[in-house]
């Protein structure tokens, strides 16, 4: 007789314990799976929602770019000498959607130069008479676009104080550019020092001088550099705008033995204007850029620099070319 004891099935060790650990088991990897197939469900929507996000961001970016609120257009603008009128045309011209960068050159001519070659789009320096006689002696074609203002100039001196008290022989400090020359010796005449041939027209020289009664001496110089002769005591008086002078001498138009009428249409040639070259002349970028000059804290900024001794003038295009070709005709006949 067999006298082996029965198996149990509640002892450790026992097969029904055996058989509970391994269902615990497989319900832990069961869970385990589980919560890693939600681990990576979690992780495939983070990374969908990431690439949308970037979809979008790329959109948006695009349309921004291409023509959105903060595009600007970029302009580069040769001048002449840089200045807090030319920061509020820049800051206002940002409201404007313009990018304005002004590009100062020591060299008058170099802002034309500039222009014909590329290497800026417009300029803002000239007026209409220096341009015609840019264009006429380099053969080329540069237009006006918009005026801006009028240097009122005038015969100044520090030893006189009427024209009568000029002496025989007085030497005269004048701009030796063909332009501001011409213009010169018109401001002599009216003061009655000259008389000039009516043939000339807009560009007398000083061969076409047909009176000279006082012998007045013409001492030729650099535009830049007359304002500088005011106090040299070799020279007896100049010739210049009354904004060129520095502010510290405290010159106004009031102190000239005799100014020019910045309103007179004898003035026109001289208004200050934007250039351009004439293949682009019909750019809508133009509008925002005179209505960034016309912008009053762009004029407020012109006032306090020129100190009250230049104008801001607003004239139709249309009287610009006009006298262009009227200074170019007078020129070629």
């Amino acid at each position: 007789m067999n006298s082996s004891s029965p198996r149990s099935t509640d002892t450790a060790g026992s097969p029904s314990s055996t058989q509970s650990a391994i269902q615990d088991r497989i319900a832990q990897q069961r869970a385990g799976r589980r919560r890693g197939m939600i681990i990576a469900a979690i992780i495939a929507v983070l990374a969908l929602v990431a690439v949308g996000v970037f979809v979008l961001t790329q959109r948006s970016g695009d349309s921004a770019g291409a023509g959105g609120a903060g595009e600007l257009t970029r302009l580069r603008i040769g001048d002449t000498a840089q200045s807090d009128y030319q920061d509020a045309i820049v800051e206002v011209g940002r409201e404007n959607g313009l990018d304005l960068e002004f590009i100062n050159f020591d060299d008058p001519y170099l802002p034309n130069t500039a222009l014909l070659e590329g290497e800026v789009d417009a300029n803002a320096f000239q007026h209409i008479a220096w341009l015609s006689s840019f264009n006429s002696e380099n053969d080329s074609d540069i237009t006006p676009l918009f005026s801006t203002n009028i240097s009122q100039w005038g015969l100044y001196s520090s030893t006189v104080d009427d024209v009568e008290e000029l002496p025989d022989g007085a030497r005269i400090a004048m701009p030796d550019d063909p332009s501001n020359f011409s213009r010169a010796l018109f401001i002599l005449q009216s003061a009655g020092l000259l008389e000039i041939s009516d043939e000339e027209g807009f560009y007398p020289t000083e061969e076409q001088i047909t009176a000279n009664p006082k012998n007045i001496e013409f001492t030729r110089l650099a535009h830049e550099s007359v304002q500088t002769a005011y106090e040299d005591p070799s020279v007896d008086g100049v010739v210049v705008g009354t904004d060129d002078f520095d502010p510290a001498l405290g010159i106004t138009v009031d102190d000239a033995l005799q100014a020019e009428d910045p309103e007179a249409a004898s003035s026109v040639p001289y208004t200050i204007i934007v250039a351009t070259m004439p293949d682009r002349a019909e750019e809508p970028v133009w509008e925002q850029l005179e209505a960034t000059y016309r912008d009053q804290r762009v004029i407020d900024a012109f006032n306090e620099e020129k100190r009250g001794q230049a104008s801001y003038v607003e004239r139709p295009r249309e009287d610009l070319l006009d006298a262009l070709e009227e200074l170019d005709g007078a020129r070629a006949s």
